[in-house]
């Protein structure tokens, strides 16, 4: 898709001859001179400093225009298209084209042969009209482009404004402008769909601010524009930074600790920083990361703070983990530190850059990018700080850290295995969506989520057919007897078989009570036919809740049932019984019934008659529960006292009476022999 930044028209105001209050030492250009006696001329007495040269507004524009397109074709060559345009007492030169000069060199030949400024007063909407023809134009990188997208483009004016109502005129002029530009465009040039007009105002270092900065208004969907000033002196390289980092996109990564050995002592190395610009994309990974952003003074944009690392002796398993590649080019390119930065990088090293620690106990390094030349090109690479996209993909059960958590992994298997797609014929996504959602209403995804779902094969049948859509008679009756069951063992004190951590502390009543607690929001969510809201029912009268149903009555549902003990006890017995001619005679679950139906019988013969004229039904009040407990305490009734007990005087009893009687018969009958 096409931006702004693809093509940018410089019109230059060549009436800029103004001082900018800027000197410029001519002495420090100049190597010392001797004199005839081998004395430097400073220490002559003949000696005549030269002068210092005041810059004109027109030099200091043409100096941050220059560094602006370095910066531009350093990260983006031969996809960013720049051309400049001269405007003078009246005619508009064309100093460069799309097709050629987009080169610093060409440039600055360019900018040569045209010479100093001149007084006069520059017509800048006919430099505008011209710059807008030129965006007509197409480039050679949209000639390449197999489908056609919009045209748009920039256009920065390089003048000096005196107010801010002369930027609005100027504004709103120019949106006219493009309106007639449209509507005259024919042959191989292209409408404009999108220009943005920058009103670049140069003033003295020491004149006061005569605009605002900001954005100008009005002028439709198809024209945007803003208006920045620049203060000639040491502000303009900071302005000339904010703005061509936003105009590009780009982002800045201020390399620090770099050792250098010292000019003047070539045997002590001291530490520096180089800024560098690039795409901002290669810092995506850490977009949202404040903490190692910071913004200099004087400057409007953040820059991210990365430590210089001693780089390894072979580079090529650095490179298998780099993600994303973009040129850079240094901010300051004349200063020493970044010429030997640059030269060190060219002639085949490179540079590993570490992350900033969060936490001093932080001992590990991060390496997030690496420096390296390809092809007389310095580039950033942006590694992953995790795993690389060679590696196998992490385990499931690898948490963060490194920590193995305890995920439900068969489970989510079977999950899966029940839920795989097939054709189908009519509403056949319709039906899927259903069954996914009815088996994914309560699936907790490790097994410290839930108590019920980690108890294991005891309630097995119940998890598997509750989440079915209807449910046999027989089933109903399994999951009753999976209930029975667990009713079952809590009433003997059997302690719940789960394996995670967070109920190995609990008391069994607290295991219980979670596990019951679970069991009736899983029953209650899948409540969705009439043998369901059975099962429900038969939970409900286990804990002597009043049943509520979920499943309209209407549709089929039965009758609340009051069950007593003997009732689930013929019901188990019954499903026994059907399910034992279509099992094998040696199989497991045929011994397993066979072991359950006997202590079905045993429990009835043990248990006292209860006749549904005396039994105590749901609605008394009275859960199975209770009667249950009263079986125990009337079993244990029944057992014979101690017959010491009968015999006992004051409840004191004398153990083993007719051992010393005993005793003595014996020594008798070995007298006598």
């Amino acid at each position: 898709m096409s931006s702004l930044s693809q093509k940018t028209v410089f019109v230059m105001d060549h009436t800029l001859a103004a001082s900018s209050g800027v000197q410029l030492d001519m002495e420090s250009f100049c190597k010392p001179r001797l004199s005839g006696s081998g004395m430097s001329l400073p220490h002559a007495s003949h000696y005549i400093p030269l002068l210092p040269v005041d810059k004109t507004i027109w030099t200091c524009a043409v100096e941050a225009i220059t560094e602006y397109c370095r910066i531009v074709w350093d990260i983006f060559p031969g996809t960013r298209f720049i051309s400049l345009m001269s405007i003078g007492g009246g005619a508009v030169e064309r100093l460069s084209s799309w097709h050629q000069d987009q080169s610093l060199n060409a440039i600055m030949q360019l900018l040569m042969v045209l010479g100093p400024a001149r007084p006069g007063t520059a017509d800048l909407l006919s430099g505008c009209l011209a710059a807008l023809q030129n965006l007509t134009e197409v480039t050679p990188a949209q000639k390449l482009q197999t489908q056609p997208v919009g045209n748009k483009g920039r256009v920065v004016v390089v003048t000096k404004l005196h107010s801010d109502d002369e930027a609005r005129l100027y504004y709103q002029k120019f949106c006219d402008l493009v309106a007639n530009v449209n509507r005259s465009v024919d042959g191989d040039k292209v409408p404009i769909a999108h220009v943005q007009l920058v009103l670049l105002s140069f003033i003295g270092e020491k004149e006061p601010s005569r605009v605002n900065n900001g954005s100008l208004s009005g002028g439709g969907s198809g024209v945007s524009g803003e208006v920045v000033e620049m203060q000639c002196g040491s502000c303009v390289a900071a302005k000339l930074c904010s703005l061509v980092v936003r105009h590009y996109n780009l982002a800045s990564t201020t390399v620090t600790g770099i050792p250098m050995k010292e000019e003047q002592n070539a045997s002590s190395s001291a530490n520096y920083d180089v800024e560098l610009f690039h795409p901002a994309e290669a810092h995506a990974a850490t977009a949202g990361d404040n903490s190692i952003r910071t913004t200099r003074q004087d400057t409007d944009y953040p820059t991210v703070t990365l430590k210089w690392s001693t780089p390894r002796t072979n580079a090529s398993q650095e490179l298998h983990q780099c993600s994303t590649a973009f040129r850079i080019t240094s901010v300051d390119v004349n200063s020493r530190p970044s010429s030997c930065l640059t030269n060190f990088l060219l002639n085949g090293r490179w540079v590993m850059l570490e992350m900033p620690k969060k936490t001093p106990t932080q001992h590990t390094k991060v390496m997030s990018h690496m420096l390296a030349a390809h092809g007389g090109d310095i580039y950033i690479h942006t590694l992953l700080t995790a795993r690389t996209v060679l590696e196998d993909p992490p385990s499931i059960s690898e948490g963060q850290g490194g920590k193995v958590t305890d995920y439900r992994i068969p489970d989510f298997a079977q999950l899966i295995r029940a839920n795989m797609l097939v054709p189908y014929g009519k509403n056949g996504p319709e039906r899927s969506r259903e069954q996914l959602d009815r088996h994914t209403k309560h699936f907790p995804i490790t097994l410290s989520q839930t108590t019920l779902f980690s108890i294991g094969p005891p309630i097995e049948s119940l998890l598997k057919f509750i989440v079915q859509s209807e449910l046999t008679d027989d089933e109903v009756l399994e999951c009753k007897q999976v209930i029975f069951s667990l009713l079952n063992a809590e009433v003997q004190g059997d302690s719940l078989n789960t394996s995670h951590i967070r109920t190995k502390g609990l008391k069994k009543e607290d295991q219980y009570k979670a596990m019951w607690k679970e069991l009736e929001r899983f029953l209650l969510d899948h409540n969705s036919s009439a043998n369901h809201q059975k099962v429900y029912e038969c939970f409900l009268h286990c804990h002597s809740k009043e049943p509520v149903s979920a499943y309209d009555s209407s549709s089929g549902a039965s009758n609340q049932e009051s069950v007593n003990i003997d009732q689930a006890l013929e019901e188990l017995d019954a499903a026994v019984a059907a399910s034992l001619p279509r099992h094998g005679g040696g199989s497991k679950r045929h011994h397993a019934n066979e072991t359950s139906s006997d202590g079905s019988k045993k429990r009835r013969v043990t248990q006292p008659s209860i006749t549904s004229s005396t039994s105590p039904s749901v609605t008394s009040g009275m859960s199975l529960l209770t009667i249950m407990m009263q079986k125990i305490k009337s079993s244990e009734g029944k057992c014979l006292p101690f017959a010491g007990q009968l015999k006992a005087e004051n409840n004191v009893t004398k153990l083993y009476a007719n051992f010393q009687k005993e005793k003595d018969k014996e020594d008798m009958s070995s007298r006598r022999k």
